[in-house]
């Protein structure tokens, strides 16, 4: 690698404020172009368990909603809004934005360079991130951050040529895409689309921006038209001009999903069941919990309403789990299991199982819930899975930190899936060693995970709290991965292996294109 201090005169500077444990969270940097472009053509390709990260996020042409989705990619998390992303970064695990440094050149070409200042000194603020900003000398947002408190200023006199960014991060045309046309907006640049969207706050478009703004994060980092068009599709309420779903689904062929059904806020015909809290398929209908402890239920194939679950809970509940004769086991928001009985008799056998369970988790709360058969398995905040079944106990530690949910499947040889704080989700049989490599992983926590079997065989659903979801077809190993936008609260998958997503918004079916 060339030296950093004898290419540019700013670096030397720069590097000693990166190195620093005891630096500012922010620095400023003024003077010659192009030195945080080189700086992160130059960096560490990737963060050791003791280097920090190396993230380019340009600015020219951003707003600040550009810019939150923009910062939130690179960080893990999900944010609708500047004010989510500060939110999330103060409230949430910290440890990878810690990793972290945010390069951010041009803030002078922003679309709103005094909103994206307002932004980046809001972050600064929380003290959990690392932010280097290219501004310039004597402008409203410079004064703005540079009195946001206590920073590093850096000032580089050479002037050196930027590397040509990638295409997708170019200004964009200034005559901008017709926002109008659903081919164009999705075959133009996501911060083009961004912009234009938030300037026009007077027109709606078909519906074309309420669904792009609801699900703009995803719409960003989408690579291809096609996968923005399944995400626009997925965000679309039945208000929208009845010409755009066509069009989109024309558009989204070439996208590895088919969107079978959507239920989006405000949608009247069937109904939009409400935020989803918890979600879980039992047949032909799906359970759908929402924020107050309501369990709907709803026709898998098309949503339709069948009724409400009459059940104990008073508050949240976190966790669904049927059992194969009917019988429903939910998890409340304390850790405490409750029993809703189907129309069959149970056997003896299994409610004594189920009422053992129940004083187990009265004394110990559980954080994740799923039943299979004769057993029910129960995550705890300590990273262990328990199997309660009529052979006995069967426990292991398989996480690092809170098990966030788990999964079970009645299969010839049955096995159960879980999911943590730790991004992993790994398999294990009950009396066997677990698997010793994570079936899956990412660094985000995990916040959802469902299974079946299926006539293919049986298939895994796993999202995290960075806004992804994948579908595992175990038998064959493939997987695909989809990212509605907002945050993921539950997924679940059905009998025949379409794939169900829950989110604050939203409720959407998907099935897999035939490979």
């Amino acid at each position: 690698m060339p030296s950093v201090r004898a290419e540019r005169p700013g670096a030397a500077a720069l590097l000693g404020w990166l190195t620093d444990p005891d630096a500012p969270r922010l620095c400023l940097v003024t003077g010659g172009p192009g030195l945080l472009d080189w700086l992160a053509a130059h960096g560490p390709r990737a963060a050791g368990r003791h280097r920090s990260a190396r993230a380019l996020v340009p600015l020219t042409g951003r707003t600040a909603l550009g810019t939150a989705w923009a910062v939130a990619d690179h960080l893990g998390v999900v944010a609708a809004s500047p004010g989510d992303l500060v939110r999330a970064l103060a409230t949430s695990d910290t440890g990878r934005a810690a990793r972290t440094v945010l390069l951010l050149p041009d803030l002078h070409a922003a679309a709103e360079p005094l909103r994206v200042a307002e932004l980046l000194a809001e972050l600064a603020r929380t003290r959990r991130v690392r932010l280097v900003v290219e501004t310039r000398p004597d402008t409203p947002e410079q004064a703005l951050l540079a009195a946001a408190g206590r920073h590093t200023e850096v000032t580089d006199d050479e002037t050196a040529e930027a590397p040509t960014p990638p295409p997708a991060l170019l200004p964009p045309d200034p005559s901008g895409p017709d926002l109008f046309d659903p081919d164009r907006v999705c075959a133009a640049d996501p911060v083009a689309v961004t912009t234009g969207y938030v300037r026009d706050e007077g027109e709606q478009h078909g519906g074309l921006r309420t669904a792009w703004l609801r699900a703009g994060q995803a719409l960003c980092a989408a690579r291809t038209p096609a996968d923005r068009a399944l995400v626009l599709l997925c965000a679309l309420g039945d208000g929208a001009d009845p010409r755009l779903r066509p069009a989109l689904t024309r558009l989204a062929e070439p996208a590895p999903w088919r969107v079978c059904w959507t239920r989006v806020t405000g949608d009247v015909a069937p109904p939009w069941p409400g935020p989803v809290a918890a979600l879980a398929a039992q047949g032909g209908t799906l359970l759908a919990a929402d924020l107050g402890g309501t369990v709907r239920l709803l026709a898998a194939a098309d949503a339709r309403p069948l009724g409400r679950l009459d059940h104990p809970v008073t508050g949240r509940v976190t966790a669904l789990a049927p059992a194969p004769d009917g019988t429903v086991l939910l998890l409340d928001e304390r850790g405490r299991l409750h029993t809703v009985r189907g129309r069959e008799p149970r056997p003896p056998y299994l409610r004594r199982l189920t009422e053992a369970v129940t004083t187990t988790l009265t004394r110990h709360p559980g954080t994740a819930l799923a039943a299979i058969g004769g057993s029910v398995v129960v995550g705890d905040r300590l990273g262990s899975v328990h199997a309660f079944g009529l052979t006995g106990l069967h426990q292991a530690a398989l996480h690092s930190g809170r098990v966030t949910a788990v999964a079970a499947v009645e299969s010839a040889t049955p096995f159960v899936c879980s999911g943590g704080t730790d991004g992993t989700v790994r398999r294990w049989t009950p009396g066997q060693d677990p698997d010793p490599a994570p079936l899956t992983e990412r660094r985000a926590p995990v916040v959802s995970l469902a299974a079946a079997e299926t006539p293919h065989g049986p298939f895994l659903a796993a999202a995290w709290a960075d806004g992804t979801v994948e579908l595992h077809c175990l038998e064959q190993e493939t997987r695909h991965a989809f990212r509605p936008g907002p945050p993921v609260r539950a997924v679940t998958v059905t009998e025949d292996g379409a794939l169900v997503v829950g989110l604050d918004e939203a409720l959407v079916r998907l099935e897999r294109h035939p490979d």
